[in-house]
């Protein structure tokens, strides 16, 4: 199954991620990755699964290369589309604005028609607000905090990638 992973790095820790684990850890789909700041529009026609990785900046900012192409992010249709979203994000120097760039992109692709999988449980996390919580109990992708637990983010992707795995089969079924 083709699957296209989509994230912007300013400082190297979701380049990190994606280049130490998620590679790895995706390796079943036929995978192809590409940084923001390289998108064109042909990208979200060709494929209809999708991880998108955005980090959050200071008080609830979309890391910068997202930021910058957020405008045409907001015009795509996301019908028929299947989106999973991980972030990384501070919950102690910036836990009012935890992982906030999920949950902004996860509302944009919602409200254009698309499905959002791979929601995470809040339980083990440690932050004041987040708009990345779909409500009290879950957020609308993976939270990482590689400023503060870095230990646990290789657990936690094993999981959440085996949950999107299931999911993206019961959607199939």
């Amino acid at each position: 199954m083709k699957l296209k992973l989509i994230f912007g790095s300013d400082t190297g820790n979701t380049d990190f991620v994606v280049e130490n684990y998620l590679l790895y850890l995706l390796n079943a789909f036929d995978l192809e990755v590409t940084e923001v700041h390289k998108l064109v529009e042909k990208d979200w026609v060709d494929n209809s699964l999708f991880i998108l990785g955005v980090p959050t900046w200071y008080d609830g900012v979309l890391q910068s290369d997202w930021e910058d192409y957020f405008d045409d992010f907001k015009q795509i249709d996301f019908t028929g589309k299947t989106i999973a979203i991980f972030g990384l994000g501070d919950q102690i120097g910036y836990d009012e604005y935890f992982v906030d760039g999920i949950g902004i992109l996860a509302k944009v692709v919602l409200k254009n028609g698309g499905k959002v999988i791979g929601n995470w449980p809040r339980d083990n996390y440690s932050f004041s607000e987040s708009k990345a919580l779909i409500n009290k109990d879950y957020f609308f992708g993976l939270p990482l905090d590689q400023d503060n637990e870095d230990e646990l983010t290789l657990g936690r992707l094993e999981k959440w990638v085996e949950q999107l795995k299931n999911e993206i089969v019961h959607d199939l079924i």
